[in-house]
């Protein structure tokens, strides 16, 4: 089985998994949260060298002042437990987004767990919080932009390649596979960029039940298509 060289996942499905069983929906988010840790130790066991993962969007502070007050708790405590994972895996961490929305003490906690776990590089780790690809889009402009306007970059000189220079993902390189959990079909403003060219594996599993079982399936599917061509091999 050809592995991935990197995956990207949207963890969907948290708060209905949750509901399904008659919990609240920060239930949900807790044990969304455990199965990451499984998930990243599963990742690394099978090869995978990169992987970024959907845990709040530029949009979910627009949930209930419950649940995003849950949500902040949740971070703190797994930022802190993420120094162990990233220890146990040689996993490099690293959170893509607008960390200056946070209250200071989690940005302080994702600068020691960055800080860390630099040195690392068994695993590359990409954690998206407060993320949304428009706002990285918009937010690289405006620093291409000052670059421009200092005379440090020739408005000839911007290409592809320079731009992405500029993204919170650079020196990255792309996903080959997305994994959308939970029933949606949609990017929902995740990485719209660099998933120019991945293939798109979406299940109805919510993200709570998402273990390595259907992590392989999906990396079996992702084996059946064509790279080359865009399209599902021939039988």
């Amino acid at each position: 089985m050809k592995v991935p060289n990197h995956i990207a996942i949207i963890l969907d499905g948290n708060g209905r998994w949750a509901k399904a069983k008659g919990m609240p929906r920060g239930y949900g988010h807790i044990k969304g949260c455990a199965n990451l840790e499984t998930i990243c130790d599963d990742i690394k066991d099978l090869g995978v060298k990169y992987l970024t993962v959907y845990a709040f969007s530029t949009e979910n502070w627009k949930r209930s002042r419950e649940e995003v007050e849950g949500l902040m708790k949740l971070f703190r405590s797994y930022l802190k437990k993420c120094m162990k994972s990233a220890e146990k895996n040689h996993m490099r961490v690293k959170i893509i987004g607008d960390p200056s929305a946070f209250a200071p003490d989690i940005q302080d906690k994702i600068r020691q767990l960055e800080e860390f776990s630099k040195d690392y590089d068994e695993l590359y780790f990409q954690i998206a919080l407060n993320y949304g690809s428009r706002d990285e889009i918009v937010r690289s402009i405006r620093k291409l932009a000052a670059d421009v306007a200092d005379g440090k970059v020739a408005p000839d000189a911007i290409d592809e390649s320079c731009f992405e220079n500029y993204l919170d993902t650079a020196g990255v390189p792309d996903p080959d596979l997305l994994i959308r959990t939970s029933g949606e079909q949609r990017l929902s403003n995740f990485l719209m960029w660099q998933l120019a060219y991945t293939e798109f594996y979406f299940t109805d599993v919510p993200w709570p039940d998402f273990h390595k079982k259907e992590l392989i399936e999906a990396i079996e599917k992702y084996n059946a298509r064509d790279r080359r061509y865009g399209g599902v091999k021939e039988e």
